[in-house]
Parts: C-alpha cells; structure tokens; sequence
C-alpha cells in the first residue's frame, strides 16, 4: 500500500515551506515517526515525521524545493508497489520509449537530476510529441516553463495546468540572476543546491552546472560554488518575508511613541556578578542581564496589567498571563522566543527557560508555540555599543522594551562627581491603549527595579 508523505502545514500562517534536508534515502526502511525531512517554515526549522512504516519508494521534491503545504512530497510502501501513477501517469514501461540516456539532447542535463522527468517521460508518444492541455500550454508559455521537464498525470500522460503548477513549486528558489542564465543555457534550477542566504540558487550554482562533465562515476569530491558576489538581490521570502510583513503591520497601524530613560545600572551589575559566581557552577551558564531583565519587566506587568494588554475590535484586554518575548538574532533572521508565565519562574528559571529557547531559535528547531503568544517583549541592543533607539511593537503586544549598553559614567550624586553605571531604556508603546503618563509610570517602575534589584525580593 502506498502511502503519500505531505507538507504538513505547522502555522495558521503558514502557506508553503521549504525542504532543507532529507533524512531519507530513496530505498531506506523506515518505521512510522521516523523523521523523514526538515521543513523551513517562515519561523522555525521543523522536523516531519513518517506517516506510516514502510520504504522510501520515491522523493518527489529534492532539497531546496519550496512547495505548498499538503503537497504530497514523497511516496512509502512496499518494495513491489506500483508507484507509475504517482510519478508520471505514464505507463510503467512505455512500449515507444527508447533505451535510457544519460541526459536530453537540448540541455545536457544529467538525468539524475531529482525530479527532472527523463527522456522516456518526455517522449510520451511515437515521434517524441507532447500532448498539452491549453491551459496547461498557455501557462507554461507565461511562466517560460520547458514542457519537455513536466511529468504529465492526464490520460495517456498528457500535461495539465496542475503539472505545471506542481513543476513551478518544485523548482528551488533562485535570484533574477540565477534564473536568467540557466535560461540562457538552458539548464533546469530542480536539483540545484543553492549557496545563497535561505538555500536561494544564484548565478555561481548555475555557472557550476553550465558545463557538465562526461556522465561517469565521480573520482574525487566536487568542488564547492564560490560564495555569493556582492551586488546580488535577495528574494524578500522565509522568515525575511514574515519580519518584513510584520514590521511593516505594526509601523502602520500602531500610534507609536517612544520615552527614553537613562537609569542608574549600578547595583543591577552588582546583582548580576553574585548570582553569575552563585548559579554558574549549579546551571553550567552565567545568567546574564537579559535574564534579570526579564524578571523586572514580568514583576512590573504584574503590578502594572495595563502594559500586558493588547486591543480586540474595539476592546482593550488586560491578559491574565505575563509571557516575556525576547528578540534573538540568528542566521535566519530577528525571530521572538516567548518566555511563558515568566512572573512565576523567578531569575534562576526565567534564565533555564530562556537559554533552551535561545538555542532551539538559533538551530531554527523552535516549534511555532515558542514564537507566538507573548505579550510584551526585550530587545537588546547593547551588546553592540547601542545607547537609545526606537524599537517597533510586536504586535498584537502594547509595548516593547530597548536596552541599551550599559557604560561607566560620570555622575553627580549628594555634591561628588562619583562614576557610575549607566544605561539607556527605550520603551514604545501603543497610544491607541495606553497614554504617556501610564507608560511613563511603567518605564519608571522598571527603572526602579533596576537601580534597586533587591526590591524584586519583596
């Protein structure tokens, strides 16, 4: 029996995803949950699991490939299962097929290209013609799609529009560039590996194909495309797109205003130092300032709800829950892990929680729960010698919280010039639900806390 292994959709915003690596060979043997690929969805980098025990008989969409979700991907079963009708439509073994060959005459490509139909697919009938439906021709013609690498499933293997629109999702992403020239050479972007920010094919990985060798077995490794030429465009996609999407959303709908704060960070360094010399040895980790952070902001939420608050309709909702977001950048982009119930870990277990999220978002393993659901979020730019800036509220939060460096200062304190530690805050929030004076207050309030860390004790 043959079982169909799809896309799965892991978002209610999620409407493709990219396959970044197959687990699985053809051939291989694998038992239901067996991870089988891992999937890029425009937040996290996910694992998906065997429907059903049985062998890989067919990957249909090689790494790289961008596909809609609940699109079938690949095929479990048995070894003697018919997989023909899933492939091609075409008869197993066409009687007008010619003998194998190593590549199409047109382009040179090897044919063992993953899902590049081979030269028996192309050659559906006597004399090599392709049967076309209209449709399916006129949206070939208006995407430059070559009919002769479409896999037909009509009757008798003709193409219809739906093999063109599967051909199109399975083909890699790639830059203007790239796709420009494998036009010119005429070269298909399915199976390449691309080398650019997200696995986007560009102009090297195209080049690196343009002249295939002989079709022998391989005697040493090939050598690696060289990494992307500066001045090439990136496609706004992935995790990119989302930011982008989001960032844009929340500049345009919000009443945006951003009071700035500079804060006595003394005792708050102090206070880091001793539980970094109590804790590092217990937990294998230093907490750090974000950890302590997070803490103060959780206490001032609780005491203060009108911050942990977001707009519904026409209402205002105070939330009963305090989940702390804290921006983290990673190679695939600005992604917001949420600390949930963050007022109820304490220091110790906000800084466990934390550094688990962290490193799941950095090896893009977080799971869509971790990134969504916060209600106020950090963001920290002072390891980078940033003092103020104006952060963007991650909606559907009322407010977000900018930390900058903290800097030995000179200071006036009871008529002495004594140094301190300082440090800016910067805190936007949303006027449409909270004014400045309560804001105001809130960002005091965590002042506060900083300079006089203990009071979180009370």
């Amino acid at each position: 029996m043959i079982h169909e292994v799809i896309l799965p959709q892991l978002g209610e915003t999620m409407n493709e995803g990219t396959i970044v690596q197959w687990l699985v060979n053809e051939g291989d043997t694998v038992s239901k949950g067996d991870v089988l690929f891992q999937i890029e969805s425009d937040k996290a980098v996910l694992d998906a699991e065997a429907p059903a025990a049985g062998t890989m008989r067919k990957i249909l969409y090689p790494k790289g490939s961008t596909v809609p979700v609940l699109t079938v991907v690949a095929l479990l079963g048995d070894p003697a299962d018919d997989i023909s009708k899933y492939v091609s439509g075409a008869p197993a073994a066409p009687s007008a097929a010619p003998a194998a060959q190593p590549a199409t005459a047109e382009s040179g490509a090897p044919a063992a290209l993953p899902t590049v139909p081979s030269v028996e697919q192309a050659l559906r009938h006597e004399g090599g013609r392709i049967f076309v439906s209209p449709r399916a021709r006129k949206l070939a013609e208006e995407k430059g799609v070559d009919l002769t690498l479409v896999a037909g499933t009509g009757p008798e293997g003709r193409i219809i529009e739906q093999d063109v629109v599967s051909f199109l999702a399975a083909q890699p992403k790639a830059t203007p560039l790239a796709k420009k020239v494998a036009a010119e050479q005429g070269l298909p972007l399915t199976g390449l590996t691309g080398t650019g920010p997200g696995g986007r094919v560009v102009r090297a990985d195209v080049e690196g194909t343009a002249a295939p060798a002989p079709v022998v077995a391989p005697t040493a490794a090939p050598v690696a495309a060289p990494a992307p030429a500066a001045g090439q465009t990136i496609p706004m996609a992935g995790v990119r797109a989302r930011i982008a999407e989001r960032m844009a959303n929340s500049a345009h709908t919000t009443a945006r205003v951003t009071l700035t704060t500079e804060v006595d960070a003394t005792h708050l360094v102090a206070a880091r130092t001793r539980l970094k010399d109590a804790y590092a040895k217990e937990l294998g980790f230093s907490i750090g300032y974000n950890d302590i952070l997070a803490a103060i902001c959780a206490r001032a939420l609780r005491e203060l709800p009108y911050m942990n608050a977001r707009l519904e309709g026409d209402q205002i909702r105070l939330l009963g829950e305090v989940h702390i977001g804290m921006a983290v950048d990673t190679d695939r982009g600005l992604l917001v892990p949420v600390i949930r119930n963050a007022d109820r870990l304490g220091i110790v277990g906000i800084a466990k929680a934390l550094r688990e999220l962290v490193a799941r978002a950095r090896e893009g393993k977080s799971g869509p729960s971790e990134l969504t659901g916060g209600t106020f979020t950090i963001t920290n730019l002072g390891m980078f010698g940033v003092d103020a800036f104006t952060p963007i509220i991650n909606l559907p939060e009322c407010a977000i919280l900018g930390v900058g460096r903290i800097k030995p200062v000179p200071a006036a304190v009871n008529g002495q010039v004594v140094v301190q530690e300082r440090m800016w805050l910067s805190l936007t929030h949303d006027h449409r639900l909270v004014d400045g004076a309560p804001a105001a207050r809130f960002l005091q309030r965590i002042a506060q806390l900083i300079e006089e860390p203990y009071l979180l004790l009370a």
